[in-house]
Parts: C-alpha cells; sequence; structure tokens
C-alpha cells in the first residue's frame, strides 16, 4: 500500500483538454494512463484496467475496474457508466464511450484525483483552450440535434480545429444523411 500512496502522491494529471460546447477543461482516461504509466514504472508496480457490463435493475452498465499491484496487494476501485442509446450512435460507439467514462472515474478513485467544479482548472475558464480535440464530447453534443437546421447550429459553434478533423466530419456527414 506504501508505493499506491506514493504514486497518488506524486501523479499530477492536469486537464489539458477543452470542451468548446460547455467552455471548461477536463482531463481524460488517456491523460491519467499517460501521468501513471512513469510513476507505475518507477514504483515497480502494475495497474490494470477492465470492463464488464452488468444489469442493474432494467439498466445496463459498463463496470470498469482499475487494479493497482504493488507485488504485495492489489487494491481495486469501480465506475460505472450506463451504456444508455444515444441517437446516430452505434451499439460499440456506446459502449466505447461508457468504458472511457467509467475507466476515469474508477482511476479517479484508485489515484485520488479530484473532479470537483472547485478546482483552479475549472475556476480558470478564461484560459486559452488547447489544440487537443475531445472528439467524443463533440460527437456527443453533435448528436442531439434532431434536424438538419439544428446540426448546422451546432456545427458553426465548433472551432475551426474541430470542423477540421477528418473524424468529425464523417460523423456529422453520416448524422445529416440519418436526418434528411
Amino acid at each position: 500500500m506504501e508505493k499506491l500512496i506514493k504514486i497518488q502522491n506524486e501523479l499530477k494529471v492536469p486537464k489539458g483538454n477543452y470542451n468548446s460546447f460547455g467552455k471548461y477543461k477536463y482531463r481524460s482516461c488517456e491523460d491519467i494512463l499517460e501521468a501513471v504509466k512513469p510513476l507505475l514504472s518507477k514504483h515497480q508496480s502494475t495497474l490494470t484496467l477492465t470492463d464488464d457490463i452488468v444489469l442493474i435493475g432494467s439498466k445496463v452498465f459498463l463496470k470498469s475496474t482499475a487494479t493497482f499491484n504493488d507485488g504485495k496487494t492489489d487494491k481495486s476501485v469501480n465506475g460505472f457508466a450506463e451504456t444508455s442509446e444515444h441517437k446516430g450512435m452505434s451499439a460499440e460507439q456506446t459502449t466505447g464511450t461508457a468504458s472511457s467514462y467509467a475507466r476515469k472515474y474508477a482511476l479517479n478513485g484508485l489515484f485520488l484525483i479530484d473532479e470537483t467544479e472547485s478546482d483552479a482548472d475549472h475556476d480558470n475558464k478564461q484560459q486559452a483552450p488547447t489544440k487537443q480535440i475531445d472528439i467524443e464530447g463533440v460527437k456527443a453534443n453533435l448528436i442531439v440535434a434532431g434536424n438538419l437546421t439544428e446540426l448546422k447550429s451546432l456545427w458553426s459553434k465548433l472551432s475551426k480545429d474541430e470542423q477540421a478533423s477528418k473524424e468529425i466530419i464523417d460523423f456529422t456527414n453520416n448524422l445529416k444523411s440519418k436526418l434528411k
């Protein structure tokens, strides 16, 4: 447990992504993994992530488990996300989005990463956004369009970098064909 405590104290994961719709910075599961890997190596420890689909009542959830092992002990924390359907998203996309979300919160719990609104990054919304694009966040915001007019309005709110993303362009074109 001593190694986990050291990693929890040494780990710094800045919010390096920006959501242009909500105008806030955030960190992703990938950001956490990138920051923790060198510390795991330094402290000769491992981290594993696993996903399971669970039924709770009548709802389907994706349960992610983050397990830390230092050679002596295992410590596991779970994160959950509902795998609800989203208009225009395939079952695979919905499951992938739920996995990313649940893994992020399992890692937050394991490594004591604070996601509250009172942290410095959240309070300083006027900082310039980074160039990294939140593809899944943009897709989630576009998918709410009920018709082509709404989709065009949402598209106009995207940054130039987001509008230039091939993945976002392809997703939007696919969504357009479904809204016709």
